[in-house]
Formats: C-alpha cells, structure tokens, sequence
C-alpha cells in the first residue's frame, strides 16, 4: 500500500520516516458473502466446504508471532458472517497483535458495534461508487445505504473507519464521489485498489492507461490539496505501484527541493511487498504470497507457515529486492521504487510471474 498524503506531509516537514519490521496478513475467513460483487478476487459465494475451524484458527494464531506478523486483517467473503468472528479477533489481540475488519458494512449494526470496537483497531468498508453504481456492482439494491450506515455508525462511536473503493471501468466515473464522501462525512481515510485480473476480476475489461493516469492524477492532486490545507483525511493506493512513480514525479515538479526526501522513503518502502511483507491465508487455509494469486504455496493444515515461506520458489522469486524481472521492467530507471508491481496481473496477461505489469502507465 502507498501512502500517499503521509509520504507528501513527511516529506514536506522533514519528518522521520515511519518504519513497519513486520508483516501483515489477510485472512478470508470464510468465502460466504451477501452480495455478489462483479470484481470480487476470491470469487465469494456460499459454499464452506474445507472452511477453517474455530479450532484451527486458533491453534494457528502462536504461528503469528514466530513469523513477525504484526498485523492481521480478517477479511472474507463477509467475515461478519461467520459467528466467530469477534471470539477470533478477540483472540489475535490478546497475542498484542493489531486487527483490522475488512467488511463490505451491511451487517454491522447497533447490537455488534460495541463488540466491533473492543477486537478491532480499524475498519475497512466497501464504496465502490455513487449510489446506484455501487448497487449494480455489488449485486444488491440497498446495498451502498447499508454500507453508508455501517460507516456512520463506526463514526458515532469512535471507530477508526476508511473506505475502500476499486477503480475499474465501471466505477469510474464515480471516484470524485468517493472523495466527496469522505469529505462530507468526515471519514479519515480513503483506500484506493486498482483491479486485479483474479476471481470474478477476470471478467471485467482493463482500465485503459490514459484512464489510469488520469484517475492518478485527480488522485495526486486530491492528496496534494488535503496535505497543503491541513485536511486530516488520509489517501492510500494497492496494487499498482506505477502509483509511487508517478508521485515521485508530480512531487519534484511541485517541490522540487525535497524530491530526494520522498524518493528516498519510496526506496525505503520498496515498492510491491506481496510475499515479503504481506501474506495472505484463505479459508480453506491455503497460503499464498497476498489475496490476488492463482496458485497458493502450501496449506497451514499440512505444514508450519514458516516451513511453508521457507520452501516457496515463489516466495523466493518475490523476495528478491529490486525483482529480476522480463519485459519494460527489466530496464526501468525506478523498479527499486515500484519493485514490478502486480504480479498476478503478469501472470494473467502472459502466463509468467516475471513478465512487466500490463498496467503499468508509467
């Protein structure tokens, strides 16, 4: 994740760089959904054969710690459907482990908000656009008032909350909207992922690269007017790394005298960190190096997560730092910055993990 307005503010202030020495997992609990989302990653629906017991989740939870995980994010399907979910967070904090909830927010309501708060340090909820295209994106009229609701009431009772919105072609349109949102709410943070090709994902058409720069660019300049008028709402973007690259250069040209301070932290960052720093467990307990890949590199049934990661030619590959990789990336000036981006894209465009990033627009 690149984060933008607080790489910006740092930069601008001289401001020490914040350093994370752990590793952060996703964790889909469950694949059962209440919606039907038309880019969903994990293709969510309501089998649970091979779920993850209650009993296995919480035998595996002494594996976080050994492997530095320092924060979890339990996400699905909805995790809200399963009726553990509280008694497994609950679970993961009590190890001084941080837990985020990655929600689509219907289901949150005035009898769980209290138990919401007392297991999770943030909330993530889902807006992927105006009210009715939000609604046929999600599959299920309703949907973004539910949603918009579920974000209020974590408001009015002190939860840290963000949206989380994916740019794709058909959402478009509505990403001022998501901005706008956040402003008149006063929601603190905006996450913004670029598609994908993975799951329910691989049926919706690229996003052009004109589209791609254009939408970074309102993006950029949205971030550059909160951190410039003191506006406290955080702008974050996944999943496509060109986005650091383009930052570094729409940087230098507004401030050119502390464009090596923000290079030097994109450095520090280093880009796409699937499989370094950010793992995924889905809920069949396979693993794989983050929630967009085709192939898992062992199952936490079979053998300890860090025998797993240790035998991994994949994770070896992703390990690498810049990444020895085929294509317009094999010659670019800023692949320590941007480390190849999506990796899964490459593979679903040309059948290589090595291959460039065909959304890169840089």
């Amino acid at each position: 994740m690149l984060r933008i307005t607080e790489y910006i503010r740092e930069s601008i202030n001289g401001k020490k760089a914040r350093s994370f020495n752990g590793s952060v997992l996703i964790w889909n609990l469950t694949n059962v959904c209440n919606l039907n989302c038309k880019h969903c990653y994990s293709s969510a629906n309501e089998i649970t054969e091979n779920e993850l017991s209650f009993e296995e989740v919480i035998n595996f939870i002494p594996q976080l710690k050994e492997n530095n995980i320092k924060i979890v994010i339990l996400s699905g399907g909805e995790p809200l459907l399963r009726k553990d979910i509280f008694d497994i967070a609950k679970a993961i904090r009590e190890e001084g482990i941080i837990t985020y909830l990655s929600t689509n927010g219907l289901l949150i309501n005035e009898d769980n908000i209290g138990q919401i708060k007392e297991v999770f340090n943030y909330v993530g909820i889902s807006i992927d656009g105006k009210e009715q295209v939000h609604d046929f994106f999600r599959g299920r009229r309703g949907a973004y008032r539910r949603s918009l609701e579920g974000i209020r009431l974590c408001l009015e009772n002190g939860i840290k909350v963000g949206l989380r919105f994916t740019l794709t072609p058909n959402t478009y349109d509505s990403l001022s909207h998501i901005f706008e949102l956040a402003e008149r709410e006063g929601i603190p943070k905006i996450y913004i992922s670029h598609l994908v090709y993975t799951g329910r994902g691989q049926n919706l058409p690229e996003l052009m690269r004109d589209f791609y720069r254009r939408s970074v660019d309102f993006i950029l300049e949205k971030s550059f007017y909160y951190v410039e008028n003191g506006i406290p709402i955080d702008v974050v973007t996944g999943n496509n790394e060109a986005d650091a690259v383009y930052l570094y250069q729409k940087f230098r040209e507004r401030y050119p005298e502390h464009a090596e301070k923000l290079y030097n932290r994109l450095k520090q960052w280093g880009g796409n960190r699937s499989g370094v720093k950010i793992l995924n467990i889905d809920f069949q307990g396979n693993v794989k190096p983050d929630t967009f890949y085709h192939e898992s590199v062992g199952n936490i049934r079979e053998k300890p997560l860090k025998q797993i990661l240790e035998e991994s030619e994949l994770i070896r590959l992703l390990r690498q730092h810049p990444r020895m990789l085929n294509g317009k990336c094999s010659t670019c000036q800023f692949i320590e910055i941007c480390n190849g981006s999506s990796r899964p894209r490459a593979y679903f465009t040309y059948g290589d993990y090595r291959a460039e990033d065909p959304a890169c627009y840089v």
